[in-house]
C-alpha cells in the first residue's frame, strides 16, 4: 500500500513538472505588462484568502495562531507584491550608457518550492508570487503533515493567474508528497531550481541535488537586552515576537541575553508580560520534553502554546502563561534550553556588558544559528554597530520584534520567508530572497578599450605593453587635467580625453 501511495505520487510530481515546463515556455514570452497584471492579481486573491487559509492550516497541522497566521499570509501577499511590483523582469531591466553595457533578464525555467510545515500557506504564496514575477513556473513538495493547506494556497495563486491570463499548469503541486517524490522532484531533468524551506535534512538533499538551490539554516536568535534598552518597550516586542504564532519563525528569538545592573527590571516586565520563570525543578522536567536527545528538538512542542508544553511537562503554570522561561548558565547540544525551539520557551542568560554578551550571543549562534539573525535592543548605536561588524549572521535587527524585523515586516529589509544565511550557514546568499534572485542577468557589453594583440617576436602597440613610467606619466596628467577642469568649470563640450592627449603630446615633443 505505502508502495502504492509513492508511485503515486512521483507520478503527480512528473506530470506537474512536465506542465510546468510547457506553460513556462509559454509565460517567458509575456510582457512585463502581462507579467505584473498577473501577479497583481495572485496577490490580491491570495491576501481576500488570509482568513480561510490561516484557518485550514491551523485546523490541519495543530500548530500556531490563526490570528498571526493571517499575518503571515497578509505580508506574503500584500507586503511582498508592493516590494516587487517595480522591479523590471523582461527584456533591458538595466542600461549603463557610459559603460557600454545592457543588461536584460531571462528566467531560471522551472523552480521546484519545498514548503514547511510551520508556514505551509505563506511560504507557498510568496514563493508563487517572487516565482511568476521572475517569469518562472513553480511545482510544490508540501509537507506531509500541512498538504492540504499548502495545495490551498497554491490553487488560490494558480486560479487568479488563469483567470489573469497566466497558462494552465504554470504553478503545480504534489497532493499526497513523500520523501520519494521529493527528491525525486528535486533532481527531474526539468528542474532547473530549487526552493528549499524546511529541515536540515531536505536542505541538504536540496544541496546534493546537483541543481542550483536557495536553502536557508536553522535560526537559534539570540535577542540582547543592552543596558541603556527602554526596557519597558523590549520585553514587550520580545513577548510579542516570540510568541507571534507560537514561536514557529525561526526569526524567533531563542535566548534572552540581559545585563547584571537592568536585570531585576527585565524579569518584571516579564513577568508582567504573561512570562513564567521556572524554579530549577520544573526546568529539569521541561528539559527532556524540548530536548529527549542531544541537538535534538521535540517536534510534538513546535508551535505549540505555552500552557499545552508545560502540561507536557507535567508543571502547572497560570492559564494565562504565554512563556516559559529558564535561566540559564550553559551554552551546548546537550543543554535543551540552549537550542533552537521553535516555541513560546526561552533561555534567560545575564550578563556583564556588552563584551560578555557577545561571548554567549556566539556561542548560540555557533550551535545552530550561523548566519541567521541576531536581535539586539539598545540606545546605543556604537554596540549595535560593534555587533554587527563582530557576529557571524545576515541580519541585526535593533529595537523591534525579530520574528517580523528579519522578515522585513517592521523593518526596511526585503518582505521574505526565505532568509539566506550567507557562507556563515552554508548558503549560497545572505539575502532575503526576493524575485531577483530568481532570473539570470544577461549582458550585452560593447568594447570601450582598444588592445592590439602583438604578433609574436614584437613589441605591442597597446596600453599594456606601454612601459610603466609612460603610464605613471600619462596618470599624472590625466589627474592634473581633471584637477584643472574642476576648477575652471569646464562643461561638457570640453573633451577631457582630447585635452589629455594634446597634453601628453606637447611633453613628448619637448
Amino acid at each position: 500500500m505505502e508502495l502504492d501511495k509513492d508511485l503515486h505520487a512521483i507520478q503527480e510530481m512528473r506530470e506537474a513538472v512536465k506542465k510546468a515546463k510547457a506553460a513556462q515556455q509559454q509565460f517567458q514570452a509575456f510582457s512585463q505588462q502581462d507579467v505584473d497584471r498577473i501577479v497583481k492579481a495572485m496577490a490580491d486573491s491570495a491576501f481576500d484568502k488570509a482568513y480561510e487559509l490561516a484557518s485550514l492550516a491551523v485546523m490541519e497541522t495543530g500548530l500556531g495562531v490563526i490570528e498571526h497566521k493571517v499575518i503571515k499570509n497578509q505580508v506574503a501577499s500584500r507586503d511582498v507584491y508592493a516590494s516587487i511590483r517595480d522591479l523590471k523582469t523582461v527584456g533591458i531591466i538595466n542600461e549603463y550608457r557610459d559603460q557600454q553595457i545592457v543588461e536584460l533578464a531571462a528566467p531560471f525555467g522551472v523552480i521546484a518550492g519545498i514548503v514547511p510545515t510551520t508556514n505551509p500557506t505563506s511560504t507557498a504564496i510568496f514563493k508563487s508570487l517572487i516565482a511568476l514575477k521572475a517569469r518562472n513556473a513553480i511545482v510544490f513538495s508540501p509537507h506531509p503533515s500541512a498538504a492540504k493547506c499548502t495545495v490551498e494556497a497554491a490553487k488560490i495563486c494558480l486560479q487568479a493567474a488563469i483567470a489573469a491570463g497566466a497558462p494552465e499548469g504554470i504553478i503545480g503541486w504534489i497532493t499526497q508528497p513523500t520523501m520519494e517524490a521529493t527528491e525525486g522532484l528535486m533532481k527531474h531533468k526539468d528542474i532547473n531550481l530549487i526552493l528549499a524551506t524546511g529541515g536540515s535534512a531536505l536542505v541538504r538533499a536540496a544541496y546534493s541535488s546537483g541543481k542550483p538551490a536557495y536553502g536557508v539554516g536553522p535560526g537559534n536568535v539570540p535577542v540582547y537586552i543592552e543596558r541603556t534598552a527602554e526596557i519597558a518597550k523590549a520585553v514587550q516586542r520580545i513577548v510579542d515576537s516570540k510568541t507571534f504564532d507560537h514561536g514557529t519563525i525561526c526569526a524567533s528569538e531563542q535566548a534572552v541575553i540581559v545585563d547584571r545592573n537592568i536585570r531585576e527590571m527585565v524579569v518584571r516586565e516579564f513577568k508582567n508580560l504573561g512570562a513564567y520563570f521556572l524554579n530549577a525543578e520544573e526546568k529539569k522536567k521541561l528539559e527532556p520534553i524540548i530536548s529527549p536527545a542531544p541537538s535534538k528538538l521535540n517536534p510534538k512542542i513546535v508551535g505549540r502554546s505555552a500552557a499545552v508544553i508545560a502540561e507536557m511537562a507535567g508543571v502547572q503554570v497560570p492559564a494565562e502563561t504565554r512563556l516559559l522561561i529558564a535561566e540559564e548558565q550553559h551554552v551546548g547540544k546537550d543543554i535543551p534550553f540552549s537550542i533552537e525551539k521553535l516555541a513560546p520557551v526561552f533561555a534567560f542568560y545575564t550578563v556583564d556588558g556588552w563584551e560578555d554578551a557577545a561571548e554567549i550571543c556566539e556561542q548560540l549562534l555557533d550551535l545552530g544559528g550561523r548566519g541567521h539573525t541576531l536581535a539586539l535592543h539598545t540606545t546605543d548605536d556604537k554596540i549595535a554597530r560593534s555587533f554587527a561588524l563582530r557576529m557571524p549572521v545576515s541580519r541585526i535587527v535593533v529595537n523591534t520584534p525579530s520574528a517580523l524585523g528579519a522578515v522585513g515586516g517592521t523593518t526596511g529589509l526585503k518582505p521574505s520567508f526565505t532568509l539566506g544565511c550567507g557562507s556563515f550557514g552554508g548558503n549560497i546568499t545572505s539575502d532575503n530572497l526576493t524575485a531577483h534572485h530568481l532570473m539570470n542577468v544577461k549582458r550585452l557589453a560593447y568594447g570601450i578599450k582598444q588592445v592590439d594583440v602583438p604578433k609574436q617576436g614584437r613589441a605591442a602597440n597597446s596600453e599594456y605593453s606601454r612601459p610603466a613610467e609612460e603610464r605613471a606619466t600619462e596618470l599624472q596628467i590625466t589627474d592634473v587635467v581633471n584637477q584643472v577642469m574642476e576648477k575652471v568649470g569646464a562643461t561638457g563640450r570640453v573633451d577631457k580625453a582630447t585635452v589629455v592627449k594634446l597634453v601628453h603630446q606637447v611633453i613628448s615633443q619637448i
